[in-house]
């Protein structure tokens, strides 16, 4: 939805400064559960504040910014418990954010054109978020109990034998991918006149929707994966 800053974060920058940036940032707070009042505080501040290691908030904040985490970086048990309540906000999000607000776009697009397109869209987006849902539910369920058990110190070899992160990152999905082909019918196939209004909305959400998923599936690729993996290593050796 907005462009990407590029910048680099840094401890000592105000939080507000890199928000006026980049408010994509935004959404990153809420899945912190933190408030977007954030006065002049400087990174390092606002991670004080709320308990979140400096570490962890600027290796996620740099990906909403468009640069990628650095290879082999070192996360605490906690910051890994941290990153999984953060997927588990974002869960949240899509659940009773986004789906339900696109849906409705779309429903008042039909209501105002009777494009038969538009119920193709319609069961196409439902189709689709269907499987996120699905998705969404097997982490909840099978991936995110499984880290927290093993961070926990809990995990034994039995259960790592019936599953592991290595399994996990197999079985993982880029499930932003498909929104592209819901926003090409858009762009190239769905005649409309007018509505501008109520389209750019839905345009709107929709790369709302694809760049938090995007994020989404990088954190888990890239902290929370290998951090398992490297976790189960240490267990078995």
């Amino acid at each position: 939805m907005y462009q990407v800053s590029k910048i680099k974060v840094k401890s000592y920058m105000k939080m507000a400064d890199l928000i006026d940036a980049n408010p994509n940032l935004l959404l990153m707070l809420q899945h912190f559960n933190i408030d977007f009042r954030v006065s002049d505080q400087t990174v390092l501040q606002l991670c004080t504040a709320y308990g979140i290691s400096e570490n962890l908030f600027v290796g996620i904040a740099n990906l909403y910014n468009g640069l990628a985490t650095k290879e082999h970086q070192a996360y605490t048990r906690n910051d890994l418990i941290q990153v999984i309540d953060f997927l588990k906000h974002s869960h949240q999000y899509y659940r009773f954010d986004k789906y339900p607000q696109i849906s409705s776009y779309i429903r008042q697009l039909q209501e105002n054109h009777s494009e038969k397109e538009l119920k193709l869209l319609e069961k196409f987006f439902h189709e689709y978020f269907t499987e996120v849902v699905e998705h969404l539910d097997y982490e909840d369920n099978i991936a995110f109990p499984y880290f927290i058990t093993l961070l926990n110190n809990e995990g034994d070899r039995d259960r790592q034998e019936r599953y592991s992160s290595i399994e996990y990152g197999d079985h993982h999905t880029d499930i932003e991918l498909k929104l592209k082909d819901l926003k090409h019918l858009l762009l190239k196939y769905v005649n409309i006149e007018n509505d501008l209004d109520l389209r750019r909305k839905l345009f709107f959400a929709l790369y709302e929707l694809e760049f938090d998923l995007y994020i989404h599936s990088l954190i888990e690729e890239t902290i929370l994966i290998p951090a398992g993996v490297d976790i189960e290593k240490g267990q078995n050796a």
